[in-house]
């Protein structure tokens, strides 16, 4: 958990020194117009060849919209809704009214997540995830947040030791650690660096205080260490 906030924070000090000068309230002036309190999370739109993506990734983004201070729906009772009302594929949502949320749920907002793509190097070291964010107002239909984010999560092993030996041996440890690393663990990550520069929460105590703040580029690449 350490290990976690302290992502969150090196992405949201990464987020402020973005060469844009536009504050968050520019950027994002919906999200301090309507202020939205609770999100629904959708079942992510997957366009990758990897079938399990949509699954474990929807798992990923509770706990950053929590810690960002939204009320968020839990994801196993909405995939549940989702299921039973033919919801899962989120796709024609992503255009279409989101009223029926707001009615049944008292959602404020709904989080779209569409995934492009999600590749591992065990050789080099890396899962590399990318991914867009897209908050759309279950009152309105607007988009209140909208941010893509190309995260490299860095699983390279180094044991210091010198030598064609040492190097091989980093090599091996470095595949090993790729190849086991929790895809959890890297949507989390990627969830977290993405969002850094998303308006915080009523639950927040920065809630409202934010709006001069510096907002990152809509579109971040960046690399994090696992």
């Amino acid at each position: 958990m350490k290990q976690y906030i302290t992502i969150v924070l090196a992405a949201m000090l990464l987020a402020s020194c973005a060469t844009t000068s536009v504050t968050r309230h520019e950027q994002y002036p919906k999200m301090y117009e309507e202020k939205p309190l609770s999100i629904v999370i959708m079942p992510p739109i997957n366009r990758t060849n990897h079938v399990d993506a949509k699954d474990f990734f929807y798992t990923t983004l509770h706990q950053p919209l929590c810690e960002k201070g939204y009320y968020v729906f839990s994801p196993l009772l909405t995939m549940e809704m989702f299921q039973t009302e033919s919801a899962y594929d989120a796709e024609p949502f992503l255009e279409g009214g989101l009223a029926q949320f707001a009615n049944v749920l008292g959602a404020d907002a709904a989080m779209f997540t569409i995934i492009k793509s999600w590749k591992r190097s065990n050789v080099g070291g890396s899962i590399t995830v990318e991914v867009e964010f897209i908050l759309r107002s279950t009152k309105t239909g607007e988009t209140l947040y909208d941010r893509e984010g190309k995260i490299s999560v860095d699983t390279s092993v180094s044991t210091s030791t010198k030598g064609i030996w040492g190097a091989l041996l980093d090599r091996a440890l470095t595949a090993a650690n790729t190849a086991t690393t929790d895809k959890i663990v890297a949507g989390r990550l990627c969830s977290a660096y993405v969002l850094s520069d998303m308006p915080e929460g009523r639950y927040s105590p920065l809630f409202e205080k934010d709006s001069e703040e510096p907002a990152g580029n809509k579109r971040v690449v960046a690399t994090v260490k696992e």
